[in-house]
């Protein structure tokens, strides 16, 4: 994921950007909590309510086509009921591409409960059928579970430059470790023959962890963060759900979210998905050096996959 720039670092010139687009004079408040990147600040609008505010460098030419498909997806939804704040604004400057959003008074979530577990499934379902941009993270998740490359199965995948390179360096993690090589052994044996999927019909957020999870008095009252959010299938966000109820409170909602994945996509496929969360779960401490993360990964990983089997 990009990293975002701290509000000491932003430059005057996107503040500036941010006020000539939504019209009104923009004064930062505060960083905000929660979420893996950087770059949430707290904004006043003059006039306005409080909004918030996400700015990252430059990463490629696309860039701001991407935040501009995410703007769509996120207009597209909460015409359905999906509780993701609106955006106010999106634009960009020769260093960094913003966007605007509500300011929604509630924190992220610390942790999981059965209760939260069951309200973010009630919200799932309501991203059925509700693609509409050609960006298919079920495609790429067959790719990075198998380690196949589009060419080889004759398919057209709009795959985004972060993503190519996240790919790329989930095929080097067999050189980390022979335990972590041993595992990904295991999961490119289980994903092995598995077909690349035919269609794309759901809503993916495709980041649903704790974090993007604002609550309040128990209730979740937004899902934030939806930047890479795209088509495939709404698995995807139930077996990312899933990776986080692996404590002992939790056994119960983690077998009904098992259930409600093969129901929807089969054995197969949950192989699949449950790969890709493991492999990027992998990847994410690796590359960042965070050495002492990555036996539990690993423990995690065979143990979601010992599960899986169970239910075969």
């Amino acid at each position: 994921m990009n990293q975002g720039t701290h509000a000491e670092e932003l430059p005057a010139e996107v503040l500036a950007d941010v006020a000539s687009v939504v019209g009104a004079e923009v004064t930062l408040l505060s960083r905000l909590p929660g979420g893996v990147n950087a770059g949430a600040m707290r904004v006043q609008l003059a006039g306005r309510a409080d909004a918030v505010l996400k700015a990252e460098p430059r990463a490629h030419p696309s860039h701001l086509d991407e935040t501009l498909r995410a703007q769509r997806v996120v207009e597209h939804m909460r015409r359905r009921g999906y509780p993701t704040p609106a955006w106010l604004g999106v634009g960009a400057t020769a260093t960094h591409v913003w966007r605007l959003m509500d300011f929604v008074d509630a924190a992220p979530a610390p942790e999981l409960t059965p209760s939260l577990v069951e309200q973010l499934m009630e919200i799932i379902e309501l991203q059925a059928g509700q693609a509409s941009e050609p960006y298919d993270h079920w495609l790429y998740a067959w790719r990075v579970a198998t380690g196949q490359e589009s060419a080889v199965a004759g398919l057209d995948l709009n795959e985004t430059p972060e993503q190519s390179l996240l790919r790329q360096s989930v095929a080097r993690l067999p050189r980390y470790s022979s335990v972590v090589s041993a595992l990904v052994e295991r999961l490119r044996l289980v994903c092995a023959d598995v077909p690349p999927p035919r269609e794309a019909p759901d809503m993916v957020h495709a980041d649903l962890i704790p974090s993007n999870v604002l609550v309040r008095d128990g209730a979740v009252v937004a899902v934030v963060d939806i930047g890479n959010a795209g088509s495939g299938t709404r698995a995807t966000d139930l077996t990312t759900l899933q990776w986080h109820t692996f404590q002992d409170q939790l056994d119960g909602v983690r077998r009904r979210l098992w259930t409600r994945v093969l129901e929807l996509v089969g054995w197969e496929w949950a192989a699949v998905l449950a790969a890709t969360q493991i492999l990027l779960q992998l990847e994410w401490p690796i590359r960042l050096g965070r050495h002492d993360v990555v036996p539990a990964v690993v423990k995690r990983g065979h143990r979601a996959l010992d599960e899986l089997n169970a239910l075969r």
